[in-house]
């Protein structure tokens, strides 16, 4: 029997390119932060001007949307601010715009999202972000839970505290000790100041103008949670905040941060028409549901539906760059696939407990970083971004190397 022909409207799969990812300097979240008095949407217009900048051979009107993600939609990082900070940094008012919510994965979500329009061959080139600025809008903040996710025993009370169910994750996993996520937060404050000492991060940062009421305006160029120099021994004597006796500390988790990311997305065709670089190829994604009051381990059945979607195996990842939402989440992510946790191929540069988690913002982040690093180590073909979700999920995506150099690793 022959077999039945494509339909005329059928369409072949393109390849999608991450070209290039900015981000503002991440602050602390509060009055004395440095983003206090900044609002969220003009941190997303300042990270959409700058990837305009950076690629005058990208004309603005061939931008065919603009996705940006927030955690808490509203007030100044709400009204679909995809359209109105496109609107406000001046892109043509014929490029659409729209918001979108996964919460830690809201960047990601919105790369994903525009990626796949770009591989249907509904769009050629999209901007993705995200923002948060949780001095403004701390996570929950105007939200309503139906109060039967609780009365109906849908998921243990402590799934809507976050640092709670990183504890659960401590229990779950008892050989991830509170010692070994104190170690882990101490390499990754380490890794961070070696990284902005030796110039890795810091090129995809922009500037951002700042205003404190008594000290005038001022100019944010660096991230202001790290704390260089953190030992293990400081990190012991540390709080537990979410359980008397707990494991869990300020020193082991990502804080409470305000900050922006965006990057361009292009068929890779057309990218190279136009003459925007390729930093990486998307292979593929996949987000998981698990349990809500342990979500830590979100990005383990993510990653292994992903590589089970490519037929990949952990072993062909050469570079992984985990979100750091708490320490206990990387470790039982490591633990479970036989990676050991000072591995130089897992967050080179340090991560969130370092450089701090603005929520829906740290999946570009992720990306921006591997493509970084991707152009550094041509003997790595592919890469990993992945992160852990509130209420249950984790979200994993894969990437090639255009700059592998055919070895084996």
């Amino acid at each position: 029997m022959a077999a039945t022909p494509l339909a005329p409207t059928a369409r072949a799969v393109r390849t999608v390119a991450f070209v290039d990812g900015v981000r503002t300097p991440f602050g602390k979240a509060g009055e004395k932060g440095i983003y206090a008095n900044t609002r969220a949407d003009d941190l997303v217009v300042k990270v959409i001007r700058e990837l305009l900048r950076r690629h005058p051979e990208l004309p603005p009107e061939r931008v065919d949307d603009v996705a940006i993600a927030a955690t808490t939609q509203t007030g100044d990082q709400g009204l679909t601010i995809g359209r109105t900070a496109a609107l406000l940094a001046g892109l043509p008012k014929s490029v659409p715009g729209f918001a979108t919510d996964r919460m830690c994965a809201g960047a990601m979500t919105a790369v994903t999202s525009v990626a796949g329009g770009i591989g249907f061959g509904a769009y050629d080139i999209a901007i993705a972000g995200g923002v948060e600025h949780m001095g403004r809008h701390p996570m929950g903040e105007g939200v309503d839970p139906n109060p039967r996710i609780i009365a109906d025993k849908l998921v243990d009370p402590t799934a809507l505290v976050m640092g709670q169910t990183a504890e659960n994750v401590h229990d779950r996993f008892p050989a991830i000790t509170k010692q070994r996520a104190d170690e882990y937060a101490a390499q990754s404050q380490e890794r961070y100041a070696e990284a902005v000492k030796t110039g890795k991060i810091g090129p995809e940062l922009v500037p951002v103008a700042i205003r404190n009421p008594e000290l005038g305006w001022g100019l944010a160029t660096e991230d202001e949670p790290p704390r260089p120099g953190t030992t293990v021994e400081q990190l012991a004597k540390l709080k537990t905040p979410f359980r008397p006796h707990g494991r869990v500390t300020a020193g082991n988790a990502a804080g409470l941060n305000d900050g922006a990311t965006g990057a361009i997305l292009a068929d890779e065709d057309t990218a190279r028409e136009l003459g925007l670089p390729v930093g990486m190829r998307l292979v593929g994604y996949s987000f998981a549901g698990v349990e809500p009051e342990v979500m830590g381990i979100g990005p383990v059945p993510a990653t292994e539906k992903l590589l089970a979607r490519t037929g990949l195996s952990i072993e062909d990842i050469g570079l992984f760059e985990i979100n750091e939402a708490f320490a206990v989440q990387v470790l039982a992510f490591l633990d479970h696939f036989g990676i050991d946790q000072t591995d130089t191929r897992v967050n080179p540069w340090g991560g969130a407990i370092a450089c701090g988690h603005p929520l829906a913002s740290s999946g570009v982040r992720l990306m921006t970083q591997l493509s970084r690093q991707f152009a550094e180590h041509p003997e790595v073909r592919y890469g990993l971004t992945t992160m852990c979700i509130g209420i249950g999920m984790g979200g994993s995506v894969l990437w090639e190397n255009p700059n592998h150099d055919g070895s084996d690793k």
